[in-house]
């Protein structure tokens, strides 16, 4: 409960006050369980700066909305990876990723003529909603990699926040080949066929590459789904480890490589269209904080755990 008033007063919440007053412990306790019901989870979980180390790894809930515990910490340098933005603090993830990432790294290095991972986001060292970016990364099981090669030195902490990634794109429908080479893809390919990998998103352009390029067994692409956004990484999102998670769902695509008919959709206007709303409409109202009542109940304690 030590722990509980001291996010409580580092988050500046209106019960401060009484926090600091009381000196019952059960008081304590009331008030600080009231406190984190009311607190927005993206700061509650923003606010960690350490993994749930006392607990077993596990990921409770979505890869949208959970939490994690015993999260481990992808070294910030390796043999054939370097974690970028370090600022985030956001290379935790569940111990399971965190190893595959690694071999990952290792075998593009060895087979697939890919110097090096450049690794963005993974996950807060508790998961959970982040103050900025992503709507998932909630649960240690997803990880962003710029498609970009690792230089042959370290770089410094400065550069790791100030370096752009190359896009391999020039918009939604088309490539740069200027940028784009088949080490990218067989770094794609060989993320995808890992057993263990449920989804890679991708921009809709270099998922028809891969389509083109692809030959031989073509059943990984099937793991490879077009989205917005991934136009400069690719995002691997791996299966659940245990009990309490939710595993990604989707269709399987109809023709078993999602190259055909779902592939089309995305090169259609269908996702681009603004919803219709009346002129004189009023503003929607934004929707209230997600708060810790909404996560898994599991979270409560991942979040307040010495």
């Amino acid at each position: 409960m030590h722990r509980l008033a001291a996010i409580l007063l580092l988050l500046l919440v209106p019960f401060t006050a009484a926090l600091a007053q009381s000196k019952d412990s059960a008081t304590l306790a009331a008030i600080a369980n009231q406190a984190i019901n009311e607190i927005p989870a993206k700061k509650l979980f923003g606010a960690q700066k350490t993994p749930a180390a006392s607990m077993a790894a596990r990921s409770f809930g979505t890869y949208a909305r959970g939490c994690l515990a015993g999260a481990a910490a992808l070294p910030v340098n390796g043999p054939a990876w370097q974690v970028m933005r370090l600022s985030r603090n956001r290379n935790w993830g569940h111990p399971k990723l965190i190893a595959l990432l690694e071999k990952l790294a290792e075998d593009a290095k060895e087979k697939d003529g890919w110097n090096g991972l450049m690794v963005g986001d993974i996950s807060q060292p508790r998961g959970g909603p982040m103050l900025t970016g992503h709507a998932s990364h909630q649960i240690g099981l997803d990880a962003d990699v710029w498609l970009m090669q690792m230089p042959d030195r370290t770089l410094s902490n400065k550069e790791r926040e100030t370096i752009s990634p190359k896009l391999v794109v020039k918009d939604r429908k088309t490539m740069d080949f200027s940028v784009w080479t088949q080490a990218h893809a067989r770094l794609i390919r060989r993320a995808a066929s890992n057993p263990e990998v449920a989804r890679i998103f991708v921009h809709p352009p270099i998922k028809k590459e891969l389509c083109r390029w692809a030959t031989g067994d073509r059943s990984w692409l099937a793991k490879v789904r077009p989205y917005y956004g991934h136009n400069y990484h690719f995002h691997i999102r791996i299966k659940c480890q245990n009990g309490g998670c939710k595993d990604q769902w989707t269709p399987n695509p109809k023709d078993g490589t999602g190259c055909g008919e779902e592939l089309a959709y995305w090169y259609s206007d269908a996702p681009w269209k603004p919803p219709k709303t009346k002129p004189d409409a009023p503003p929607p109202k934004p929707p209230k904080p997600l708060t810790i009542t909404g996560l898994p109940a599991e979270c409560r304690s991942v979040v307040t755990v010495e």
